[in-house]
């Protein structure tokens, strides 16, 4: 039903009207602001097919409703990679697979001053949220106790809300993060169902649907992120919209694939700014009330028009560098708030 994501030509139905774009965004407008309903998976795809010329009116559109339903405060986050390299996955699009030869190495779990360190480093920006970030398949036994040695010394140093990223868990793995202290738990379903398996295949999505379920019933937050530009169409990234809002997490990260060298995903082309806009609106408007967080990739897919995603839907932001590449310097975001007047300040979900 829909083209290449990654078409510049347009994979939108050409012929559509200003009249009809101005209907649909008055039923939009009335459906998730005046009713405060979420929209039908119908409607959200109506909106899909505006030609380019429509995005900037989508994204006014977009930042109504992020307004409305999540207030105008905006949540900054550092992460850091704790253990990185040598995962044993073959995710496509990352660099920290031992399967690929990249520029990435392997090294060991960082030391506990090493993580505060950081971790104090990101408090001092203003931000309320920590994430640790480990590259394995799942936590063995050492790697857990590890972790909950150190959430609690992370909160008592800076007074951060920690998050963690440590792939797939079971339930009992699920239980002890959560009494250890964990505020969110992160796992990126990263895309549809129908196109993870171009991606990757030593492990299924529905492994990864599974940890995000167990994360939520063991009483954490579920932060769950997004890749975009890996050669998925808009069908699948409305497919994804769908199985996000099914799910419920707290937060979803948008990331733009920066493709890494050595990984097969690195013959791919950065996503267009203008699709960039397109899509950071629709998720907000498909996921009205989720913290929408900019992350990997926007630099590179947005560079100089990073302020306009602000106002197309999105309500919080990773600061510094991600996980093996590098972002702009904090102060670089810190600048555009403030000029936004967009005010900085821990979010917990809406509904």
């Amino acid at each position: 039903m829909f083209g290449d994501a990654n078409s510049r030509t347009g994979h939108w139905w050409p012929f559509v009207t200003r009249f009809t774009a101005f209907d649909e965004f008055a039923a939009a407008r009335e459906q998730l602001i005046g009713q405060r309903l979420p929209l039908p998976a119908e409607q959200l795809a109506e909106l899909a097919r505006l030609p380019d010329s429509s995005v900037p009116s989508l994204a006014a559109l977009a930042h109504e409703v992020r307004l409305a339903w999540c207030g105008d405060t905006v949540e900054i986050e550092g992460i850091l990679s704790a253990k990185t390299g040598g995962c044993p996955e073959d995710c496509h699009f990352c660099a920290q697979s031992s399967r690929f030869d990249t520029p990435v190495l392997a090294t060991p779990f960082l030391d506990a001053d090493e993580v505060l360190t950081a971790a104090r480093e990101t408090a001092a920006l203003g931000a309320s949220e920590f994430c640790i970030v480990l590259a394995v398949r799942g936590p063995d036994e050492r790697t857990l106790l590890r972790l909950l040695d150190l959430v609690p010394k992370v909160q008592l140093a800076t007074g951060l809300n920690v998050a963690v990223s440590a792939g797939i868990l079971n339930s009992s793995q699920a239980a002890r993060l959560a009494a250890g202290g964990v505020h969110r738990y992160n796992h990126n379903l990263e895309t549809s169902r129908s196109f993870f398996p171009e991606i990757v295949s030593t492990h299924t999505w529905q492994e990864r649907y599974d940890t995000c379920r167990l994360v939520m019933a063991a009483g954490m937050e579920l932060c769950c992120g997004v890749l975009l530009g890996m050669g998925e169409t808009a069908a699948q990234r409305l497919e994804l919209i769908g199985q996000l809002a099914e799910l419920g997490p707290a937060e979803v990260p948008v990331n733009f694939l920066d493709p890494r060298p050595g990984t097969p995903l690195m013959i791919r082309r950065p996503v267009q700014p203008l699709d960039a806009i397109r899509w950071i609106a629709l998720f907000r408007l498909g996921l009205p009330g989720v913290i929408l967080r900019y992350a990997g990739g926007r630099e590179v897919t947005l560079g100089e028009l990073q302020t306009m995603g602000m106002t197309a839907g999105i309500n919080a932001l990773i600061v510094g560098n991600y996980l093996t590449t590098l972002g702009r310097a904090p102060d670089q975001d810190l600048t555009m708030l403030q000029d936004l007047r967009m005010p900085i300040g821990a979010i917990t979900k809406v509904l």
